[in-house]
C-alpha cells in the first residue's frame, strides 16, 4: 500500500462520520476505528458470568458455573456433572471526535456470538473443558470525498472508502486436577485462527477513470498454551481466601498476507500490483506475546464473593507495527501505530441472599457488580488508549440443579475527546445460558 493510501488509512482510525451505522450478525466482529491496527480489538474473555463481575475469574472457584479464564478452575465442579455454557453479546457504541467544524459523532450496534464451553469429569478430582471463543475482531467503515482542488481539477470528484472486517477465534482444550482439596493446577491448548480484509477504494466519478482498490487479505493461525493454578485457604468455618495465577506462552503468528491493487473498469478488473507474504518464512517474526495474570478472592459461605485480578502482556516486541497489513508501512515516516504493554485491572463482587429459599425467588438470584481499567496494546500517534467501565450482572436460576439464565451490562468509555483520538462511550449487553445435569451416575438396579 502506498504512503498516501496508508496515511488515509491511518486517519480513518481517528475519524468517525455521523452516518457510520453498522450491524453484525452471526459472527464475532468488532466495529471500531481502533481495530484498523494490529490484530484488531481483543475480545473480553470469559462468559456472561465473568463479565457481570468486571471480568474477574483468575482466582474464582464456583461449582455452579464454568470459569474459562483459568484452566485450574475446571476442577471446581460436581464430580458427576456435565456442564455447558454459551452466550451472545450486544454492543452499542457512541463515538465522538473533535474537529475544526465541531464534534463528529457516529453510532453503531452489533450483535455477535460470544462463544461456548463444555466440561465433563475425567477421574476423581480431574476434569476436562473444551470450547470456542473470539480472540479479536476487525471492523470499520469510513467514507469521504476528495477536497484537494488541484486533484479535483485533474481527475474530477472522487469518493474514497476504507473498509475492514474479520475475526480471529480461539478453540481451546483444557484440563485440571486438584490435590488435597486446596490446590488445583490446569493446562490448556489454544488454536487461534481466522481471516480479515482491509481495503481502500477510490471511485473516480469522472469517466473514463477506473475505480482503484487496494486490498489486504489476512489468513492467520497460531498455536499456544496456557497454564494456571489456584489455592484456597480456609479462614474459619465459613470464609475462604483464594489465590490464582495464569501464564500463557508466546506464540508465532503464521499464515499469509495477500495484497492486490486493482483497477476496476466497466468491462474488467485488472490487478496492476500484488504480492503474497508467508509469515512463517519472514526473517522478522510476528509474535502473539505471553500473558501472565494474578488474582485474589474472598468468599463467605455460599453468600458473598469478591475478587481482584491483574493481567499483563508486553506487545512491544510483537512486530505488528513493522509488517504491511498490520500497521505502519516499512520505511514510512507516517508511523501512527505503535505497540505497548497491555495492563488490565479488574474487580468484582457477587451476592446471593439465600440460595435455598423456597418462598422468595429473588433471594435465590445471584447479583453481581464490577469495574475494570484496560490500558490497551496499541498507541495512536504516541498516545495510549485506555478503557474504563463498570459492570452489573445476575443469574436467574431455572429448573433444578444449577441451570440458569445469566445477564450482564457493561457501561464504559474508551479513548478521549482530545487531539486525533476518538472517544467511545458504550453500553454492552451479554446474555448466557448455563446448563447443568448429572450424567455419570451408575444405576443401582438393572
Amino acid at each position: 500500500m502506498s504512503k498516501r493510501i496508508y496515511s488515509i488509512l491511518a486517519a480513518a482510525a481517528a475519524l468517525v462520520l455521523s452516518q457510520s451505522v453498522f450491524a453484525q450478525n452471526g459472527e464475532f466482529s468488532s466495529f471500531s476505528p481502533y481495530s484498523v491496527f494490529g490484530v484488531g480489538d481483543l475480545a473480553s474473555p470469559g462468559s456472561t458470568y465473568n463479565k457481570g463481575m468486571g471480568g474477574v475469574g483468575i482466582a474464582s472457584r464456583d461449582n455452579r458455573y464454568l470459569n474459562t479464564l483459568n484452566p485450574a478452575a475446571v476442577t471446581a465442579r460436581d464430580s458427576l456433572a456435565f456442564m455447558l455454557e454459551f452466550f451472545i453479546n450486544n454492543d452499542n457504541v457512541l463515538r465522538e471526535q473533535s474537529s475544526g467544524s465541531g464534534t463528529l459523532r457516529g453510532v453503531n450496534n452489533s450483535t455477535n456470538i460470544g462463544g461456548f464451553a463444555a466440561s465433563v469429569p475425567i477421574w476423581r478430582s480431574s476434569a476436562l473443558m473444551v470450547g470456542l471463543a473470539p480472540y479479536s475482531g476487525t471492523g470499520y467503515t469510513y467514507n469521504y470525498k476528495e477536497t484537494n482542488p488541484s486533484v479535483i481539477a485533474t481527475d474530477g470528484n472522487i469518493d474514497n472508502s476504507i473498509i475492514g472486517q474479520g475475526s480471529l477465534y480461539r478453540i481451546f482444550l483444557g484440563g485440571g486436577v486438584s490435590f488435597k482439596k486446596r490446590i488445583s493446577i490446569g493446562a490448556e491448548l489454544d488454536y487461534i485462527f481466522g481471516n480479515s480484509t482491509k481495503g481502500f477504494y477510490q471511485d473516480f466519478l469522472k469517466t473514463p477513470h477506473n475505480e482503484t482498490q487496494d486490498i489486504y487479505t489476512l489468513s492467520l493461525h497460531s498455536i499456544s498454551a496456557k497454564f494456571g493454578f489456584q489455592y484456597e485457604q480456609p479462614l474459619g468455618e465459613k470464609m475462604k481466601l483464594g489465590l490464582g495465577g495464569t501464564w500463557s506462552l508466546p506464540s508465532m503468528l503464521r499464515g499469509t498476507i495477500d495484497y492486490a491493487r486493482n483497477a476496476v473498469g466497466s468491462a474488467e478488473t485488472v490487478t496492476v500490483e500484488g504480492w503474497s507474504d508467508t509469515l512463517a518464512k519472514r526473517s522478522e517474526k510476528i509474535i502473539l506475546p505471553s500473558e501472565f495474570g494474578i488474582g485474589i478472592s474472598f468468599r463467605y459461605a455460599d453468600k458473598f464473593r469478591a475478587e481482584i485480578d491483574w493481567t499483563r502482556a508486553d506487545w512491544t516486541k510483537s512486530g505488528l507495527d513493522a509488517v504491511s497489513g498490520f500497521g505502519n508501512e516499512p520505511g514510512s515516516s507516517d508511523n501512527h501505530f505503535s505497540t505497548r504493554a497491555r495492563n488490565v485491572f479488574r474487580a468484582g463482587i457477587e451476592f446471593v441472599p439465600n440460595r435455598s429459599d423456597i418462598r422468595y425467588y429473588y433471594k435465590r438470584i445471584a447479583y453481581r457488580a464490577g469495574a475494570y481499567r484496560i490500558n490497551d496494546y496499541y498507541a495512536f500517534d504516541g498516545r495510549s488508549v485506555a478503557s474504563t467501565g463498570i459492570t452489573l450482572g445476575a443469574t436467574l436460576p431455572v429448573f433444578r440443579w444449577y441451570n440458569g439464565f445469566s445477564f450482564s451490562v457493561d457501561l464504559g468509555q474508551r479513548g478521549a475527546l482530545d487531539g486525533s483520538l476518538v472517544r467511545e462511550r458504550y453500553i454492552k449487553f451479554s446474555f448466557g445460558v448455563n446448563l447443568f445435569d448429572i450424567w455419570f451416575q451408575k444405576p443401582r438396579y438393572d
